[in-house]
Protein backbone atom coordinates (compact mmCIF):
# COMPACT_ATOMS: atom_id res chain seq x y z
CA UNK A 1 0.00 0.00 0.00
CA UNK A 2 1.03 4.03 -1.32
CA UNK A 3 -0.33 5.93 1.29
CA UNK A 4 -0.47 9.91 1.03
CA UNK A 5 -1.52 12.01 4.30
CA UNK A 6 -2.83 15.83 3.62
CA UNK A 7 -1.30 17.97 6.46
CA UNK A 8 1.35 17.35 9.17
CA UNK A 9 -0.82 19.07 12.15
CA UNK A 10 -0.96 16.53 15.25
CA UNK A 11 -3.57 14.18 13.60
CA UNK A 12 -2.27 14.04 10.59
CA UNK A 13 0.83 13.13 12.19
CA UNK A 14 -1.27 10.35 13.93
CA UNK A 15 -2.23 9.27 10.88
CA UNK A 16 1.08 9.23 9.78
CA UNK A 17 2.82 6.58 12.87
CA UNK A 18 -0.23 4.57 12.64
CA UNK A 19 0.41 3.95 8.61
CA UNK A 20 3.81 3.48 9.61
CA UNK A 21 2.80 0.59 12.28
CA UNK A 22 1.36 -1.78 9.30
CA UNK A 23 3.49 -3.90 7.83
CA UNK A 24 1.24 -3.90 4.31
CA UNK A 25 1.38 -0.04 3.65
CA UNK A 26 5.58 0.52 1.80
CA UNK A 27 5.33 3.72 1.83
CA UNK A 28 3.88 6.96 3.42
CA UNK A 29 3.55 10.35 2.26
CA UNK A 30 3.20 12.91 4.39
CA UNK A 31 2.39 16.38 2.26
CA UNK A 32 1.95 19.83 4.13
CA UNK A 33 3.11 23.52 3.72
CA UNK A 34 5.77 23.34 6.25
CA UNK A 35 6.65 19.04 5.98
CA UNK A 36 9.34 19.19 8.19
CA UNK A 37 7.80 20.64 11.20
CA UNK A 38 6.01 16.93 12.17
CA UNK A 39 5.15 16.04 15.87
CA UNK A 40 8.17 14.57 18.04
CA UNK A 41 6.27 10.73 18.21
CA UNK A 42 6.61 10.95 14.54
CA UNK A 43 10.19 11.55 14.24
CA UNK A 44 11.17 8.89 16.60
CA UNK A 45 9.38 6.61 14.23
CA UNK A 46 10.15 8.40 10.94
CA UNK A 47 11.79 5.11 8.61
CA UNK A 48 12.82 5.07 4.86
CA UNK A 49 8.68 4.07 4.27
CA UNK A 50 8.31 7.66 5.78
CA UNK A 51 8.74 10.54 3.04
CA UNK A 52 7.58 14.27 3.36
CA UNK A 53 6.79 16.47 0.67
CA UNK A 54 6.21 20.16 0.31
CA UNK A 55 2.83 20.85 -0.52
CA UNK A 56 0.57 24.02 -0.90
CA UNK A 57 -2.79 23.01 -0.64
CA UNK A 58 -4.40 26.25 -2.43
CA UNK A 59 -3.10 24.98 -6.27
CA UNK A 60 -5.04 22.24 -7.53
CA UNK A 61 -1.65 21.27 -9.85
CA UNK A 62 0.23 20.54 -6.93
CA UNK A 63 -2.77 18.62 -5.18
CA UNK A 64 -3.06 16.82 -8.34
CA UNK A 65 0.80 15.68 -8.73
CA UNK A 66 1.48 14.73 -4.89
CA UNK A 67 -1.47 12.39 -5.59
CA UNK A 68 0.19 10.44 -8.30
CA UNK A 69 1.51 6.87 -7.59
CA UNK A 70 -0.79 6.38 -4.19
CA UNK A 71 -3.23 4.03 -3.29
CA UNK A 72 -5.18 6.62 -1.29
CA UNK A 73 -4.80 9.80 0.23
CA UNK A 74 -6.22 10.69 3.69
CA UNK A 75 -7.24 14.44 4.83
CA UNK A 76 -5.81 16.00 8.11
CA UNK A 77 -5.96 19.59 6.00
CA UNK A 78 -8.23 21.87 7.83
CA UNK A 79 -11.76 21.45 6.58
CA UNK A 80 -12.02 24.09 3.57
CA UNK A 81 -9.27 22.29 1.96
CA UNK A 82 -11.84 18.66 1.85
CA UNK A 83 -13.82 19.32 -1.09
CA UNK A 84 -11.30 20.42 -3.55
CA UNK A 85 -8.91 17.50 -2.01
CA UNK A 86 -11.85 14.89 -2.91
CA UNK A 87 -12.17 16.51 -6.36
CA UNK A 88 -8.77 15.74 -7.17
CA UNK A 89 -8.46 12.59 -5.79
CA UNK A 90 -11.62 11.38 -7.73
CA UNK A 91 -9.64 12.81 -11.14
CA UNK A 92 -6.37 10.75 -9.80
CA UNK A 93 -8.41 7.57 -9.55
CA UNK A 94 -7.36 7.62 -5.78
CA UNK A 95 -9.36 6.42 -2.69
CA UNK A 96 -10.14 9.95 -0.37
CA UNK A 97 -10.71 10.29 3.14
CA UNK A 98 -11.28 13.15 5.29
CA UNK A 99 -11.91 14.26 9.02
CA UNK A 100 -14.62 16.41 7.98
CA UNK A 101 -16.38 18.33 10.40
CA UNK A 102 -18.23 20.73 7.88
CA UNK A 103 -22.34 19.77 7.18
CA UNK A 104 -21.96 22.38 3.94
CA UNK A 105 -18.91 20.76 2.31
CA UNK A 106 -20.22 17.15 3.16
CA UNK A 107 -23.30 17.81 0.87
CA UNK A 108 -20.85 18.98 -1.90
CA UNK A 109 -18.83 15.96 -1.61
CA UNK A 110 -21.70 14.11 -2.12
CA UNK A 111 -22.48 15.22 -5.57
CA UNK A 112 -19.15 13.80 -6.86
CA UNK A 113 -20.53 10.55 -6.25
CA UNK A 114 -21.26 9.42 -9.89
CA UNK A 115 -17.46 10.71 -11.02
CA UNK A 116 -16.13 8.38 -7.79
CA UNK A 117 -18.13 5.50 -9.27
CA UNK A 118 -16.91 5.71 -12.70
CA UNK A 119 -13.54 5.35 -11.35
CA UNK A 120 -13.68 2.94 -9.04
CA UNK A 121 -12.74 4.80 -6.07
CA UNK A 122 -14.00 5.26 -2.27
CA UNK A 123 -14.85 9.00 -0.85
CA UNK A 124 -15.68 8.83 2.56
CA UNK A 125 -15.69 12.66 4.50
CA UNK A 126 -15.90 12.69 7.89
CA UNK A 127 -13.78 9.78 9.64
CA UNK A 128 -12.52 11.22 12.77
CA UNK A 129 -13.77 11.02 16.13
CA UNK A 130 -16.84 13.33 16.06
CA UNK A 131 -18.17 13.27 13.10
CA UNK A 132 -16.43 9.97 12.40
CA UNK A 133 -16.66 7.06 14.75
CA UNK A 134 -19.75 8.08 16.52
CA UNK A 135 -21.68 8.20 12.96
CA UNK A 136 -20.53 4.28 12.78
CA UNK A 137 -21.32 3.34 16.09
CA UNK A 138 -24.75 5.48 15.98
CA UNK A 139 -25.53 3.45 12.83
CA UNK A 140 -24.75 0.54 14.57
CA UNK A 141 -27.36 1.36 17.28
CA UNK A 142 -30.32 2.29 14.85
CA UNK A 143 -29.69 -1.41 13.40
CA UNK A 144 -29.80 -3.22 16.48
CA UNK A 145 -32.81 -1.50 17.48
CA UNK A 146 -34.34 -2.06 14.71
CA UNK A 147 -37.01 0.87 14.31
CA UNK A 148 -35.19 3.71 16.54
CA UNK A 149 -36.92 6.51 18.64
CA UNK A 150 -34.01 8.51 20.24
CA UNK A 151 -30.07 8.32 19.15
CA UNK A 152 -28.23 10.75 21.92
CA UNK A 153 -24.37 11.21 20.86
CA UNK A 154 -21.78 12.69 23.97
CA UNK A 155 -18.26 13.17 23.21
CA UNK A 156 -15.51 15.54 24.73
CA UNK A 157 -11.63 15.97 24.52
CA UNK A 158 -10.52 17.03 28.33
CA UNK A 159 -7.29 17.17 30.19
CA UNK A 160 -6.82 14.81 33.14
CA UNK A 161 -6.07 17.29 35.57
CA UNK A 162 -8.25 20.55 34.42
CA UNK A 163 -7.01 24.04 35.50
CA UNK A 164 -9.39 26.45 35.91
CA UNK A 165 -10.82 28.95 34.93
CA UNK A 166 -11.89 26.48 31.93
CA UNK A 167 -10.67 23.58 32.68
CA UNK A 168 -9.77 23.27 29.34
CA UNK A 169 -6.78 22.49 27.08
CA UNK A 170 -6.21 22.79 23.28
CA UNK A 171 -6.54 19.21 22.16
CA UNK A 172 -7.32 20.09 18.47
CA UNK A 173 -7.28 23.61 16.63
CA UNK A 174 -8.61 25.86 18.84
CA UNK A 175 -10.13 28.20 15.69
CA UNK A 176 -12.22 24.76 15.17
CA UNK A 177 -13.71 24.61 18.82
CA UNK A 178 -15.18 28.00 18.96
CA UNK A 179 -16.44 27.65 15.07
CA UNK A 180 -18.55 24.78 17.25
CA UNK A 181 -19.09 26.73 19.76
CA UNK A 182 -20.92 29.50 17.15
CA UNK A 183 -22.44 27.43 14.92
CA UNK A 184 -25.64 26.16 15.46
CA UNK A 185 -26.36 22.30 15.62
CA UNK A 186 -28.37 20.38 13.44
CA UNK A 187 -30.48 18.13 15.74
CA UNK A 188 -33.96 15.99 14.95
CA UNK A 189 -36.86 17.02 16.68
CA UNK A 190 -40.00 14.65 15.88
CA UNK A 191 -38.07 13.39 12.67
CA UNK A 192 -37.32 17.01 11.69
CA UNK A 193 -33.76 18.19 10.70
CA UNK A 194 -33.68 21.58 13.56
CA UNK A 195 -30.90 24.39 14.27
CA UNK A 196 -30.47 24.77 17.90
CA UNK A 197 -28.22 27.15 19.77
CA UNK A 198 -24.19 26.22 20.48
CA UNK A 199 -23.29 26.22 24.65
CA UNK A 200 -27.56 25.34 24.86
CA UNK A 201 -29.74 23.17 26.69
CA UNK A 202 -26.88 21.89 29.26
CA UNK A 203 -26.97 18.49 31.09
CA UNK A 204 -25.15 16.28 33.72
CA UNK A 205 -23.14 12.93 32.47
CA UNK A 206 -21.99 10.79 34.80
CA UNK A 207 -18.80 8.88 34.14
CA UNK A 208 -16.73 6.49 35.98
CA UNK A 209 -14.32 8.00 38.44
CA UNK A 210 -11.93 9.44 38.40
CA UNK A 211 -13.81 11.44 35.62
CA UNK A 212 -17.40 11.93 36.98
CA UNK A 213 -19.78 13.95 36.21
CA UNK A 214 -19.08 16.09 33.12
CA UNK A 215 -21.89 18.91 31.65
CA UNK A 216 -23.23 18.39 28.20
CA UNK A 217 -24.44 21.10 25.40
CA UNK A 218 -25.51 21.19 22.03
CA UNK A 219 -22.53 22.47 19.73
CA UNK A 220 -22.34 22.15 15.31
CA UNK A 221 -21.12 19.90 12.93
CA UNK A 222 -20.51 16.18 15.48
CA UNK A 223 -22.93 14.16 13.82
CA UNK A 224 -22.77 16.09 10.35
CA UNK A 225 -25.46 14.65 7.84
CA UNK A 226 -27.03 12.11 10.00
CA UNK A 227 -29.82 14.26 10.92
CA UNK A 228 -31.17 14.34 7.09
CA UNK A 229 -29.86 10.76 6.72
CA UNK A 230 -33.07 9.75 9.07
CA UNK A 231 -34.90 12.20 8.68
CA UNK A 232 -38.91 10.99 9.27
CA UNK A 233 -37.22 7.57 10.60
CA UNK A 234 -35.66 8.74 13.94
CA UNK A 235 -37.54 11.15 16.66
CA UNK A 236 -35.02 12.67 18.22
CA UNK A 237 -31.27 12.94 17.64
CA UNK A 238 -28.77 14.90 18.97
CA UNK A 239 -25.15 15.25 19.23
CA UNK A 240 -23.93 17.58 22.66
CA UNK A 241 -19.97 18.18 23.45
CA UNK A 242 -18.77 17.37 26.85
CA UNK A 243 -16.87 19.80 29.32
CA UNK A 244 -16.42 19.97 33.02
CA UNK A 245 -18.97 21.42 34.86
CA UNK A 246 -19.07 25.17 34.43
CA UNK A 247 -17.39 25.84 30.77
CA UNK A 248 -20.62 26.84 29.38
CA UNK A 249 -21.09 29.50 32.38
CA UNK A 250 -17.76 31.06 31.26
CA UNK A 251 -18.04 30.60 27.15
CA UNK A 252 -21.28 31.58 26.66
CA UNK A 253 -21.13 35.28 28.06
CA UNK A 254 -17.44 35.36 25.70
CA UNK A 255 -19.57 34.92 22.77
CA UNK A 256 -22.04 37.24 23.77
CA UNK A 257 -19.78 39.51 24.61
CA UNK A 258 -18.85 39.70 20.55
CA UNK A 259 -15.06 38.17 21.65
CA UNK A 260 -16.04 35.28 19.49
CA UNK A 261 -16.85 37.55 16.45
CA UNK A 262 -15.58 37.14 13.39
CA UNK A 263 -16.54 40.85 11.89
CA UNK A 264 -13.44 43.35 12.23
CA UNK A 265 -13.54 45.92 15.22
CA UNK A 266 -11.18 48.78 14.97
CA UNK A 267 -9.04 49.17 17.81
CA UNK A 268 -7.22 52.30 18.27
CA UNK A 269 -6.94 52.53 14.36
CA UNK A 270 -6.26 49.56 13.30
CA UNK A 271 -9.08 46.80 12.30
CA UNK A 272 -8.83 43.81 14.00
CA UNK A 273 -10.82 40.11 13.97
CA UNK A 274 -11.95 39.53 17.91
CA UNK A 275 -11.83 36.00 17.35
CA UNK A 276 -8.80 36.10 15.86
CA UNK A 277 -7.28 38.50 18.80
CA UNK A 278 -9.21 36.24 21.81
CA UNK A 279 -7.16 32.82 20.08
CA UNK A 280 -3.97 34.61 20.11
CA UNK A 281 -4.65 35.83 23.65
CA UNK A 282 -5.98 32.48 25.34
CA UNK A 283 -3.91 29.65 23.37
CA UNK A 284 -0.48 30.03 24.99
CA UNK A 285 -2.20 29.82 28.35
CA UNK A 286 -4.85 26.56 26.88
CA UNK A 287 -1.99 24.96 25.15
CA UNK A 288 -0.30 22.17 27.60
CA UNK A 289 3.04 20.55 26.09
CA UNK A 290 2.97 18.44 28.86
CA UNK A 291 -0.97 17.89 29.65
CA UNK A 292 -2.47 14.76 29.61
CA UNK A 293 -5.75 14.45 27.93
CA UNK A 294 -8.89 11.96 27.83
CA UNK A 295 -11.59 11.74 25.29
CA UNK A 296 -14.60 10.97 27.12
CA UNK A 297 -17.39 9.06 24.70
CA UNK A 298 -21.13 7.93 25.06
CA UNK A 299 -23.82 6.98 22.56
CA UNK A 300 -27.51 5.88 23.98
CA UNK A 301 -29.77 4.55 21.03
CA UNK A 302 -33.42 3.27 22.33
CA UNK A 303 -35.96 1.95 20.10
CA UNK A 304 -39.60 2.58 20.15
CA UNK A 305 -40.32 -1.12 21.23
CA UNK A 306 -38.05 -0.87 24.27
CA UNK A 307 -34.66 -2.10 22.52
CA UNK A 308 -31.33 -0.10 23.59
CA UNK A 309 -27.90 -0.08 22.46
CA UNK A 310 -25.20 1.79 24.50
CA UNK A 311 -21.57 2.33 24.14
CA UNK A 312 -18.60 4.05 25.80
CA UNK A 313 -15.30 5.23 25.56
CA UNK A 314 -12.66 6.79 27.81
CA UNK A 315 -9.34 6.66 26.23
CA UNK A 316 -6.45 8.09 27.48
CA UNK A 317 -3.14 10.08 26.61
CA UNK A 318 -0.34 7.73 25.51
CA UNK A 319 2.66 8.37 28.08
CA UNK A 320 5.03 5.64 26.05
CA UNK A 321 4.86 7.26 22.47
CA UNK A 322 3.74 11.00 23.80
CA UNK A 323 0.68 10.55 21.55
CA UNK A 324 -2.65 12.39 22.77
CA UNK A 325 -5.94 10.73 23.59
CA UNK A 326 -7.68 13.35 21.08
CA UNK A 327 -5.09 11.63 18.43
CA UNK A 328 -5.45 8.11 18.84
CA UNK A 329 -9.32 8.98 18.31
CA UNK A 330 -9.21 10.75 15.61
CA UNK A 331 -6.10 10.30 13.80
CA UNK A 332 -6.07 6.60 14.19
CA UNK A 333 -9.74 6.33 13.02
CA UNK A 334 -8.51 8.05 9.45
CA UNK A 335 -6.05 5.83 9.16
CA UNK A 336 -8.14 2.92 9.68
CA UNK A 337 -10.38 4.00 7.10
CA UNK A 338 -7.70 4.49 4.50
CA UNK A 339 -6.12 1.15 5.07
CA UNK A 340 -9.90 -0.68 5.03
CA UNK A 341 -10.43 1.76 1.59
CA UNK A 342 -7.51 -0.41 0.07
CA UNK A 343 -7.65 -3.68 1.36
CA UNK A 344 -11.04 -3.89 -0.12
CA UNK A 345 -13.38 -4.15 3.80
CA UNK A 346 -15.02 -0.67 2.34
CA UNK A 347 -16.48 -1.86 -0.71
CA UNK A 348 -18.53 0.48 -1.68
CA UNK A 349 -17.38 2.79 -4.54
CA UNK A 350 -18.67 6.50 -4.60
CA UNK A 351 -19.29 9.36 -2.20
CA UNK A 352 -20.25 7.84 1.35
CA UNK A 353 -20.30 8.81 4.92
CA UNK A 354 -18.59 6.56 7.54
CA UNK A 355 -22.00 5.17 8.90
CA UNK A 356 -22.94 4.16 5.45
CA UNK A 357 -19.73 2.94 4.13
CA UNK A 358 -17.18 1.58 7.33
CA UNK A 359 -17.84 -1.87 8.44
CA UNK A 360 -18.76 -1.58 12.25
CA UNK A 361 -17.03 -4.80 13.35
CA UNK A 362 -13.93 -4.47 11.02
CA UNK A 363 -13.32 -0.94 12.69
CA UNK A 364 -14.32 -1.24 16.26
CA UNK A 365 -11.58 -4.26 16.39
CA UNK A 366 -9.17 -2.23 14.47
CA UNK A 367 -9.25 0.23 16.77
CA UNK A 368 -8.98 -2.50 19.29
CA UNK A 369 -5.61 -3.49 18.21
CA UNK A 370 -4.46 0.03 19.01
CA UNK A 371 -5.45 0.18 22.39
CA UNK A 372 -8.89 2.26 21.55
CA UNK A 373 -11.56 0.33 23.68
CA UNK A 374 -15.08 1.05 22.66
CA UNK A 375 -17.26 -0.95 25.17
CA UNK A 376 -20.74 -1.68 25.14
CA UNK A 377 -22.91 -0.61 28.36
Amino acid sequence: MRMLVLGAGLQGCACAYDLLQREEVERVTLADIHPRQIAPFLKKAASRRLKLVPLDATRPAALARVLRGHDAAMCALPYYFNLAAARAAVAAGVHFSDLGGNTEIVLKQKKLDTAARRKGVSVVPDCGLAPGMVNILAAEGIRRVGEADSVRIYVGGLPQYPEPPLNYQIVYSLEGALDYYTTPSWVLRDGTPTRVEALSEVESVEFPAPVGTLEAFHTGGGISILPWTHAGKVRVMEYKTLRYPGHVAIMRPIRELGLLDLKPVTVKGTRVVPRDVFIATVSPKLTKPEGRDLVALRIEVTGKSGGRATWQLIDRYDRERGISAMMRTTGYSLAVTGLMQVDGRITRAGVATPDEAVPYGGYVAELAKRGVEIQEI
